[in-house]
């Protein structure tokens, strides 16, 4: 076990202080994670150190939802992050999760960043996360598409029951 956690550490992959603290809190933890062409979102619930996913979801998804095909580069923008933290909130507020705790991992805490879009979003989605509104995004910095008001609202008013979308 010892040879595993330094390997890891020394990868670069887990910072074993960071993760200790935030297994103690004993919350489900929204964790953030940047590809290449996607943010990848998930809550995580733990139960004496090991980690079971809640729910995934990816900003792949909004394609779903109107993003516009052509437009399928900018899916890492902070629009999608935002938007994506909202579908995150309504998914999760039918799992009965109420409040979460951010884990953005080895990924830099940078004020405005994309993490923090997805936060903006889980929190005005429904859901609690403690986090200093200071370090948000801007919302002339998120809306910047003249799409974005368009599917913001037909995530709104999507309904989740039992994993199925009902629409209105």
């Amino acid at each position: 076990m010892k040879k595993l956690d330094k390997r890891r550490r020394r990868e670069g992959k887990t910072n074993y202080a960071k993760r200790l603290r935030l297994l103690k809190s004993e919350m489900p933890r929204l964790i953030v994670r940047k590809t290449n062409k996607y943010i990848i979102i998930q809550i995580i619930e733990s139960e004496n150190a090991k980690d079971k996913v809640i729910i995934t979801l990816s900003t792949k998804e909004l394609l779903k939802y109107g993003w516009p095909l052509k437009k399928s580069g900018s899916l890492k923008s902070l629009a999608a992050a935002y938007i994506t933290g909202i579908l995150m909130a309504k998914k999760s507020l039918n799992k009965k999760i109420k409040k979460v705790i951010l884990d953005s991992g080895l990924i830099p805490s940078t004020k405005g960043s994309r993490v923090y879009a997805v936060v903006k979003g889980v929190s005005e989605g429904g859901l609690t996360i403690p986090v200093n509104d200071k370090i948000l995004p801007d919302d002339e910095k998120i809306n910047r598409y003249d799409f974005f008001e368009k599917i913001k609202n037909k995530i709104a008013d999507v309904k989740w029951k039992n994993r199925k979308k009902i629409t209105k």
